[in-house]
């Protein structure tokens, strides 16, 4: 099983680019057979230099977190894609062999979620875990999401699913993509044995994040979901958010984001079947919050 690995970068961060290329590369090493295929995709910016055999893709603007990966698919032979961002790195070259095995032995398995640790020994960020209970980050779980920038996906159920929401640009595209999956039958996972480095920084929100996040949720109703559960899942987020949020400033473009994804053109509607919306809820999240 041949694995492929998109870094995405904005070209501003090129230590940090060498650092999650060279452990992209060093999955090769790990007893993987056929080695890893890399591909580093320039997101509206040139791509440094990079070790040979390295593919390298630019793209002439910034289309965004799902397009640029999208685009990397595109550009890679890969039968399972590891997404990787350019702050972030591979600590055990044994991961490939890993991954490709767990896909090898499970036909119905189509995304590996990773665990992100702090390369301090810190704690590390929650909210990288796609589950509600978040509080034992070495459980292994099934999901009904996943992190975006750890993770590995088969190929082939990526493309049946229609890879990710161009018109998101960022935010929540995972989600979109998760429930298509799960509507396919496909299974998603969160291993916490595969392991990726980040840095323990805080989750950037600023105006532009919340207005993502208020409108990438209506879009991801609006795709996603039996109109029953779509006002339900809508009307929670409104509520905890208007809860939450103490900025009057972050409400507001929160609020605004909301309204500008109900005046979007969606992409297409293909609400899930119940039985899909029951297999999220065993798995410990339905598609309500």
């Amino acid at each position: 099983m041949k694995l492929s690995c998109v870094i995405l970068t904005m070209g501003n961060r090129p230590a940090e680019l060498d650092r999650a290329v060279a452990s992209a590369v060093a999955l090769g090493s790990g007893g993987l057979d056929g080695g890893v295929e890399v591909v580093v995709v320039g997101n509206g910016a040139d791509v440094p230099p990079v070790p040979p055999g390295v593919t390298t893709v630019r793209l002439p603007e910034n289309v965004g977190v799902a397009a640029g990966r999208n685009a990397g698919v595109a550009a890679c032979g890969g039968d399972v894609v590891l997404f990787l961002d350019d702050d972030g790195w591979y600590p055990d070259p044994g991961l490939g062999e890993h991954v490709a095995s767990r896909f090898a032995a499970d036909p119905g398995l189509a995304v590996l979620s990773f665990r992100v640790v702090d390369p301090d020994g810190g704690p590390g960020a929650r909210w990288h875990l796609p589950r509600l209970r978040a509080s034992d980050p070495e459980r292994s779980s099934e999901v009904t999401t996943f992190a975006g920038g750890a993770c590995a996906i088969r190929r082939s159920a990526f493309e049946e699913a229609g890879g990710l929401p161009a018109q998101f640009f960022y935010g929540h595209e995972e989600t979109d993509l998760a429930w298509r999956l799960l509507g396919l039958g496909y299974r998603l996972e969160y291993d916490a044995a595969a392991r990726m480095c980040h840095p323990a920084v805080p989750n950037a929100r600023h105006a532009a994040w919340y207005r993502m996040d208020g409108r990438n949720r209506v879009l991801v109703a609006r795709r996603n979901l039996p109109w029953p559960l779509a006002w339900a899942y809508l009307l929670d987020w409104l509520v905890l958010t208007v809860l939450r949020e103490r900025s009057a400033r972050a409400l507001r473009a929160w609020l605004a984001g909301f309204a500008e994804g109900w005046r979007m053109n969606p992409g297409g509607r293909h609400p899930m079947s119940l039985g899909t919306a029951w297999r999220m809820a065993r798995a410990g999240r339905p598609p309500v919050i």
